[in-house]
């Protein structure tokens, strides 16, 4: 793809059916320490990122560590929004992301990031999210992130 995105249609079998795989496909990047995600897109301005959580999420007390969080808010955020298709913005830059974090994450459940687009400027777009797993509010964050140009 032309965005530097591994991603495509939605699998169709498995317990990802009705996603799309999303991945970086530039090898030894810091997203391999994140892992591949799956995103499906919810309604005009909202969408959904999941993650398989792994052992290397964890901190020394056996939960999600807080680091981990902030990363995949991070990426989960692009996620969101080349899945609502705003493809060009993968390659905008974060300038802006808080964290609250809510409880403690486990290793083993997915971890669930709502992702919702508030608002969008000409250069900016404002977000925020709630990261759940099984139904549970780990941590909610807002972000803003700086669009690039797009050659007309």
């Amino acid at each position: 793809m032309s965005d530097g995105v591994a991603g495509g249609s939605p699998l169709t079998e498995g317990r990802w059916a009705g996603w799309v795989r999303w991945s970086d496909p530039t090898p030894d990047t810091f997203l391999q320490a994140i892992g591949t995600g799956y995103m499906r897109c919810e309604a005009p301005g909202r969408a959904q990122v999941a993650l398989e959580t792994r052992f290397s999420h964890r901190n020394r007390l056996d939960t999600l560590h807080g680091g981990f969080l902030a990363a995949f808010a991070d990426h989960a955020y692009f996620g969101g929004l080349w899945i609502m298709g705003h493809t060009a913005q993968v390659k905008g830059v974060t300038i802006d992301l808080s964290m609250q974090y809510l409880g403690s994450g486990r290793v083993g459940p997915d971890l669930i990031a709502q992702v919702e687009l508030l608002r969008e400027t000409g250069r900016l777009m404002f977000m925020r999210m709630l990261l759940t797993q099984e139904g549970e509010s780990i941590a909610a964050s807002t972000a803003t992130v700086r669009k690039v140009s797009v050659a007309q």
